[in-house]
């Protein structure tokens, strides 16, 4: 994963709303922008918004049925960041310790 797309997902889970909506959607997949705006008591508008930013990311996919779109994490996004992130770490890791010396 470049490191542009590492930020972009930072970007998007760096709002505490859409870390929680994010949260929320991956204890139970399939819930509707009205379900999220009831369990986190904010408006459907406002959930569209971050659900936007959140596919954009690739962090969740969208699907609609009828009126309702049903959302669900993407479970290879969130494996590759993490990947992403330990390599990242270990690559960092031996130029802070020579700084400290």
């Amino acid at each position: 994963m470049d490191t542009k797309r590492i930020a972009n997902i930072s970007k998007a889970l760096t709002d505490e709303t859409r870390l929680r909506i994010f949260e929320a959607i991956a204890a139970k997949d399939n819930l509707t922008c009205r379900d999220l705006a009831i369990l986190r008591g904010v408006t459907p508008a406002t959930i569209s918004h971050h659900l936007k930013i959140l596919r954009e990311a690739e962090l969740i996919e969208c699907r609609k049925e009828g009126q309702f779109v049903h959302s669900r994490t993407i479970a290879e996004t969130i494996a590759e960041y993490t990947d992403s992130l330990a390599l990242l770490s270990k690559s960092i890791r031996p130029a802070r310790n020579a700084r400290k010396r």
